[in-house]
């Protein structure tokens, strides 16, 4: 049994957020030069724009997320302090110092220097010296550092990632997709609070040598406060961004653009695209009733359907228009019925979004009716037959 409820009855802001990884609802209207791209609103899980989101991939720099990523984790612990010290080895300077000629910290061979520093070097100059001195400093080896990261990774839901070293350095295997980076991101920016911040610094001066962040988002006015851009000549150009606008948050994955220039032009793009043309509606409201269902041999003839969840969706300004909303159930339905099981399925349809399903559970019980009540139904079925 299928009813379509009335659009003006469904308007409001937010509810329940569904997962990063997986089926969320996904909007496409768009088009991009990135070779892989995701773009997350992330209060309802929803994919404003994705290409190639579950392609693995080289994520070059963008891999320090999950390095800073362990760093945060052991300072939520008590593992770690801010000013815990390290020494730069000669390997860490020879692999990512002045002399290699990639990203640096522009850290010396036996320096020491401080965890904090460290942090502001991976995150706003992307040293590789500063990667390999945390990896050697908690792992003894940052090819056993890697595989703390990726065990990691697999734990907090980066399904398709492994890191074979702790900067993004090209290697054959040290891949991830697009879709495990945002997922990157939202842990960090949800599991660390009170260290996140350091990705929104635009600059740090280390050894009188002061660098800029590279991410470009930075600086427009788009409301970002982080993450990480990655380059490398297999990878491209890529980024993984976040921003706020009022009450919304959205994350964004880049990678295979073939310049800076259009890495600075597609993030401002895609991330503007996504907060002008979308905004979350909440439909229902938690425990809300949505409709009712018929009930068969019960001591009531109809019982409520609620949503328990409640139900917050991110739709286009434009679909929003054109959206359908419908309940179905197999009824009438059978009592008993027990309140709070699932009895109905509410259905979500909007142009270029895929449909979004939520289970209705029943608002109360429904016992079934006496023999008589019973009896009396069969005779009037029996007198109805008779008379046809």
């Amino acid at each position: 049994m299928v009813q379509r409820l009335r659009y003006a009855s469904l308007i409001a802001p937010m509810v329940a957020l569904l997962a990063l990884v997986g089926a969320a609802p996904q909007a496409n209207a768009f088009e991009t030069s990135a070779r892989e791209a995701l773009l997350l609103d992330v209060s309802t899980g929803t994919a404003l724009f994705e290409k190639n989101p579950d392609q693995l991939m080289p994520p070059a720099s963008m891999s320090k997320m999950m390095t800073t990523y362990m760093i945060f984790d052991g300072l939520k612990k008590g593992e770690l302090k801010l000013d815990d010290t390290f020494t730069v080895s000669a390997n860490a300077w020879k692999k990512g110092g002045a002399a290699s000629g990639g990203s640096t910290m522009f850290l010396k061979p036996g320096e020491v220097v401080t965890l904090e520093d460290l942090i502001r070097g991976i995150v706003i100059q992307s040293g590789n010296d500063a990667c390999i001195v945390v990896a050697e400093g908690l792992a003894g080896s940052e090819e056993a550092f890697a595989e703390k990261m990726t065990a990691k990774g697999k734990e907090i839901g980066l399904l398709n990632t492994t890191f074979r070293n702790a900067t993004g350095l090209p290697h054959p295997e040290h891949k991830t997709t697009a879709r495990d980076l945002a997922t990157l991101a939202y842990r960090t920016i949800v599991d660390s609070p009170d260290y996140y911040a350091y990705y929104a610094e635009k600059e740090f001066t280390h050894n009188g040598i002061r660098q800029g962040n590279r991410n470009p988002l930075l600086y427009k006015d788009v409301g970002a406060d982080g993450l990480k851009t990655g380059h490398t000549n297999e990878a491209g150009y890529g980024l993984t961004a976040s921003a706020t606008q009022g009450d919304r948050r959205l994350i964004l994955v880049l990678n295979g653009l073939p310049s800076m220039k259009s890495r600075f032009e597609e993030s401002e793009r895609l991330m503007s695209w996504g907060f002008r043309e979308f905004d979350t509606y909440t439909l229902f409201e938690p425990g809300e009733q949505v409709s009712e269902a018929e009930v068969w041999l019960g001591n009531e003839k109809t019982v409520p359907l609620v949503i328990p969840e409640g139900l917050t969706a991110t739709l286009s300004r434009e679909g929003r228009k054109d959206m359908e909303v419908k309940v179905s159930y197999d009824g009438p339905i059978r009592a008993p019925i027990v309140a709070g099981d699932s009895i109905a399925t509410l259905t979500v349809t909007v142009p270029d979004i895929s449909p979004i399903e939520v289970p209705l559970a029943a608002g109360a019980s429904v016992e079934e009716m006496g023999y008589i009540g019973k009896l009396a139904i069969a005779l009037k079925q029996f007198i109805a037959s008779a008379t046809d």
